[in-house]
């Protein structure tokens, strides 16, 4: 399992960051000085219009883009003075992604899906298949392990990307637009089950979204407009 942070100084740490896309006259300014601390454990919610910044914020705290100023901490650690390769194991090892669109492999099955990040980490064949079991069932698919993706409705192939998310036992859990792709009743039971691992396992989630009651599950709600932080309260101040 992946190390928690100290008590003392928060998981996750923005610090005037900024990120530029070309430049110019054609330079764009996704951030703007963005500082933001996250303590492990929290569940919060990132909102703002399309080209507020949310994504790009998430971006650079997957690990997934890079600031153009300003820095990230993990841990404590600057993330700017890591190589490509010190991203990579930072990732695979502290953090799962989410995504709208599912993104798994269409002629895997499920529990195939979910082994990949442990094939990553070179473990075993044995190994890793019954710790994807295992998490595909705490997901509530037992009995669809060997269903391929178009054998499963969204709702559930969003439960296996939660469990190939999760199979690590990473630090923190990033979904962008979770239930973007689902009906009502079942991002429900999704968001339920993104509650139930921030609850019950203590996993850190950081979910951008759009729609008002789906940040409702979160106990923070940090709001972009314009590349910058225009609002950041507890949940109950949120709306």
């Amino acid at each position: 399992m992946a190390q928690r942070a100290q008590p003392d100084r928060p998981l996750i740490e923005l610090r005037g960051v900024t990120k530029v896309y070309g430049t110019g006259d054609a330079a764009v300014h996704a951030l703007a000085g963005v500082d933001l601390s996250i303590a492990d454990g929290e569940f919060v919610a990132i909102m703002g219009a399309s080209g507020s910044g949310k994504s790009t914020a998430m971006n650079i705290i997957g690990c997934l883009d890079t600031p153009t100023s300003g820095e990230y901490l993990f841990q404590g650690v600057p993330v700017g003075g890591l190589d490509r390769n010190q991203r990579t194991l930072l990732r695979r090892h502290f953090l799962g992604f989410v995504f709208q669109g599912f993104n798994l492999l269409p002629r895997m099955t499920a529990v195939e899906n979910v082994e990949l990040p442990l094939v990553y980490r070179g473990e075993a064949l044995a190994a890793r298949r019954e710790r994807a079991m295992q998490t595909l069932a705490q997901v509530g698919l037992r009995g669809r392990e060997h269903h391929t993706s178009a054998q499963l409705s969204g709702g559930q192939q969003q439960r296996v990307a939660i469990a190939r998310a999760i199979v690590t036992d990473p630090a923190v859990l990033l979904a962008d637009e979770p239930t973007g792709n689902l009906d009502t009743k079942t991002s429900r039971e999704i968001m339920d089950l993104v509650s139930s691992l921030n609850r019950d396992r203590n996993i850190t989630v950081i979910m951008v979204t759009h729609e008002l009651d789906i940040a409702a599950y979160a106990r923070r709600v940090v709001r972009f407009v314009d590349g910058r932080v225009e609002s950041d309260r507890p949940q109950q101040e949120a709306a």
